[in-house]
């Protein structure tokens, strides 16, 4: 049995997550995103795919990427288009 880290729910099909050096114990994937998907910085969505990085800024698509960075609209849609 493990306990997730995330609802305490103890668990007998609990899963390890080993990333960045440290070991997460996780009861379903709701709970691993939850705690380890990084958060888009426009509309504040957990980012499961690849999502949009601009000068260290994380999105989760396009389209939040350039209604937060207007200015840097071109650079993104170079990133995208990659």
């Amino acid at each position: 049995m493990g306990t997730c880290e995330v609802c305490g729910n103890d668990y007998a099909m609990a899963f390890e997550v080993h990333a960045q050096g440290q070991v997460h114990t996780f009861d379903s994937f709701e709970c691993a995103v939850t705690k380890m998907a990084p958060i888009c910085e426009h509309c504040q969505c957990r980012i499961m795919g690849h999502g949009v990085d601009v000068g260290g800024h994380f999105y989760c698509c396009a389209h939040c990427a350039h209604a937060a960075e207007p200015e840097r609209a071109r650079t993104i849609q170079d990133a995208v288009s990659v």
